[in-house]
């Protein structure tokens, strides 16, 4: 049978099920509760009897899910709720307020305790750093949101963290490959792993886009953007809490790469088709080039929107899947529906995890191939 031929196979998988089972059961941020509590607190005091627990437990689902999309100052591996401790490590805080400040983000006890730096008070709220007085008084406008002063925020978080993590290890496993060449034509250690990989960015993704002329100037841009996604998604799926392409901004920063090297690398034929596109009457052609204008920044909003959107979405079913077993009343049915759920969704996780990385390569290689190649018109049309 398969299973007894590749138990390590049916391990792993299993293993993926549990570990952000894992994560969901004891990272407990005191932190979220508060935040639950309040935006249902008027709910819990309407209700009465046993309507009063579910809501109570689907405030703390919804708030852990959306804390767990978010980027956060430390690393929490799981919390003793009745005693109020975390286990986990703090990141650097760095702000510029009228002058460098860099402390630990321990001052703010995830968010409980206003942080005194040279005389000036800091409290972490919601995730972003505020201004406030001793006594850590956030002031709100009509619409409830803070009217605090922000400082300049340059700190060391999870995602940022994360990212260096994952482009320190890039370095090590291609300086490694590198290096394995340098003893014979054939890669030796993990290197024998990656040269598949690249070969196939290089044979199916790069040479047919941009053409075997052009395609090893941008080489080393495809690479790096797909090993760094591939990575990165990878390790949100861990018990970690790391969302880094779930986050907006990184996706945003990771497509316009994409648009300034496509709109710096391209030709006179490119720039024509926009803004004078050969063999089309004039009338056409005023009225032809907003619309081209708009295409070239409607391309990097669809790879970071399919990127960011694919990446939460996984998120966040993997999440309310395993909220069922805390949410729902009855443990012996929830619990292997729940597992058997979030086993398989898991596991397509994995392959969306690398899909998504082949995707947002392959569409950046289509874009940066239409910039770069020679159009040839023909003068009869």
């Amino acid at each position: 049978m398969v299973i007894s031929r590749k138990p390590l196979h049916v391990i792993a998988a299993i293993a993926i099920a549990i570990l952000p089972l894992f994560s969901f059961a004891n990272v407990s941020n005191d932190s979220v509760k508060k935040e639950a509590h309040e935006v249902h607190a008027p709910t819990q005091e309407a209700a009465h009897g046993e309507t009063a627990e579910p809501q109570d437990k689907k405030a703390k689902v919804d708030a852990y899910i959306q804390h767990h999309l978010q980027d956060s100052h430390d690393f929490t591996f799981f919390s003793d709720e009745k005693e109020g401790k975390h286990y986990g490590f703090s990141l650097p805080v760095i702000l510029i307020d009228n002058g460098l400040k860099v402390f630990s983000s321990s001052k703010f006890h995830h968010g409980e305790t206003v942080a005194e730096v040279d005389g000036n008070f800091y409290k972490l709220y919601h995730g972003k750093i505020y201004k406030t007085d001793a006594a850590g008084t956030i002031n709100y406008d009509e619409h409830h949101h803070p009217t605090n002063a922000k400082p300049l925020d340059f700190s060391i978080t999870k995602n940022v963290f994360s990212m260096l993590f994952t482009s320190v290890l890039l370095l090590f496993m291609f300086i490694g490959l590198a290096k394995s060449y340098k003893k014979g034509p054939i890669p030796t250690g993990f290197g024998r792993v990656l040269e598949p990989l690249i070969l196939f960015i290089r044979d199916e993704i790069a040479i047919p886009n941009i053409g075997e002329k052009k395609y090893r100037k941008f080489m080393g841009y495809l690479l790096t953007v797909f090993f760094l996604i591939w990575l990165l998604n990878l390790l949100g799926m861990t018990p970690l809490g790391i969302n880094v392409t779930g986050n907006i901004a990184v996706t945003i920063c990771l497509a316009l790469f994409t648009y300034f090297i496509t709109q710096f690398s391209a030709n006179k034929d490119y720039w024509m088709h926009i803004f004078w596109m050969p063999g089309v009457p004039v009338p056409m052609k005023i009225i032809l080039m907003p619309i081209e204008i708009l295409g070239t920044l409607t391309k990097p909003f669809a790879l970071l929107i399919r990127l960011f959107a694919n990446i939460t979405a996984g998120h966040v079913v993997i999440m309310s899947l395993i909220a069922m077993i805390f949410v729902g009343k009855n443990l012996a049915a929830d619990l292997p529906i729940s597992l058997g759920l979030t086993l398989f969704i898991s596991i397509i996780e994995v392959l969306v995890a690398f899909l998504q990385a082949f995707i947002f390569t392959m569409l950046s290689s289509l874009f940066i191939g239409m910039a770069v190649q020679d159009h040839h018109h023909d003068d009869h049309h």
